[in-house]
């Protein structure tokens, strides 16, 4: 009875010796980034059922993710000196627990660089900045005004755990402000259906909808006095990594510092380009 309680103890040890050796590594040994985002959250990161345009299968998923994010975590990762990307579905909320719990090495999702989410995990520098805007229908009383103010009354809504709902919103005067939804999509579907006057979100986001819902239009009051007041914290969008990782942290800065804001809106382009129409629905 000892002797099968030491091998079963000494099979349990290499088991747990070879899931610890293989933490970012795939079956042949390559180092790969492994990557957190929601993969539901277009222009930035959707899924899709093929590896068209060069979309990554989502790990233990026959699904694959793409988007500006997943253009960014290849690009990134080969200058940082991987061998590839992992990426890792998990929900909006849960992106910080999973990566301060070493189930990822980093999140790239379209987060704001805020000073709240910097009590808990490191960010890089901006690898996007993202102003904020308001999505309506086209039919709407509200779809002519010309600043904030003219959105007063308004019922509306955004994701929930987003500047978009907790600081903008607030911001509409005497705004109906509805229950946060739980994704970028779930806020379009309310719009369109009719369940709020507008949403309030970033550009990119926008930009994607628009091609989805033809019949949504986006207020952009960039330069206006009578915008959203928000930090450039607030639409600086950044990638995050464990408090403490300096090691991955600067070389992500390294890999950031090849490309500029020109080249982040190039990319982000071609992500709306190829962005599947079915996304929102």
């Amino acid at each position: 009875m000892k002797k099968v309680l030491a091998i079963l103890l000494a099979a349990a040890m290499l088991l747990a010796f070879a899931a610890c050796s293989s933490k970012g590594k795939d079956a042949g040994g390559k180092k790969l980034l492994r990557v957190g985002m929601e993969c539901a959250y277009a222009p930035y990161n959707w899924v899709q059922p093929t590896d068209a345009n060069g979309a990554i299968p989502i790990n233990n998923s026959k699904e694959y993710a793409y988007g500006y994010d997943v253009i960014m975590a290849k690009l990134l990762a080969e200058k940082a000196g991987y061998d590839g990307v992992e990426i890792h579905q998990i929900e909006w909320d849960n992106l910080p627990v999973a990566l301060n719990a070493g189930q990822v090495d980093c999140v790239i999702a379209g987060q704001s660089i805020t000073a709240k989410r910097l009590e808990t995990v490191d960010f890089t520098t901006p690898y996007y900045y993202a102003s904020i805007v308001v999505l309506t229908s086209k039919d709407s009383p509200y779809a002519s005004a010309a600043g904030i103010s003219g959105l007063g009354g308004a019922s509306c809504t955004s994701q929930l755990g987003t500047v978009w709902y907790d600081v903008c919103l607030p911001q509409i005067p005497d705004a109906k402000i509805l229950t946060a939804t739980e994704s970028a999509p779930a806020m379009l579907v309310a719009l369109d259906s009719g369940k709020c006057d507008l949403v309030v979100t970033d550009k990119p986001t926008a930009m994607a909808a628009v091609i989805a819902y033809p019949d949504l239009v986006t207020l952009d009051f960039t330069g206006k006095a009578d915008n959203f007041q928000v930090s450039d914290e607030e639409i600086n969008i950044g990638i995050s990594v464990k408090k403490g990782n300096s090691e991955l942290l600067k070389a992500l800065n390294d890999a950031l510092k090849d490309y500029t804001v020109e080249d982040f809106e190039r990319m982000m382009n071609e992500a709306i380009a190829v962005q599947p129409m079915s996304n929102a629905d």
